[in-house]
């Protein structure tokens, strides 16, 4: 059971993984142009750019590696404790940030119309689903 969470993981880390990297070397897909993809992906108030690109960069890798680690974590065999670790750290991180999704706080901090209607449909819940994976996957190596 743990291969096809760790499958489904793979592909969404990867299809963030591969915008994130795109924006990094500035293109606006899937979006037509650059203030409305950071207001849809950033948020925050009076966006009009993205930021810098180097950040973009470096999400992208670390969701490439997630998602390598998520698979990781359905082999048994690999990584022990360590890889445990991780992978409970990832459930963290990202249980955190679905949940941050849906607090007033956050709504505050990030309002723009696209962004909030795309936090709630799309950002937050695929983070819960990603921290529960993860999250499964370390309980299922534990048993």
């Amino acid at each position: 059971m743990s291969m096809p969470i760790a499958a489904f993981m793979f592909v969404a880390l990867l299809a963030a993984s591969i915008a994130h990297l795109l924006w990094s070397i500035g293109r606006t897909w899937p979006i037509r142009n650059e203030k409305l993809l950071a207001q849809t992906v950033v948020g925050t108030a009076g966006i009009e750019r993205m930021p810098p690109r180097i950040a973009s960069f470096g999400i992208g890798v670390a969701l490439g590696i997630a998602g390598v680690l998520a698979l990781a974590l359905a082999d048994h065999d690999s990584g022990g404790i360590p890889l445990d670790v991780v992978g409970a750290l990832l459930a963290l991180v990202f249980l955190a940030r679905g949940v941050i999704g849906y607090t007033p706080g956050w709504a505050a901090r990030t309002p723009e119309p696209n962004f909030r209607l795309n936090d709630r449909r799309v950002y937050s819940p695929l983070c819960l689903l990603l921290g529960t994976g993860f999250a499964a996957l370390v309980i299922m190596r534990l048993l």
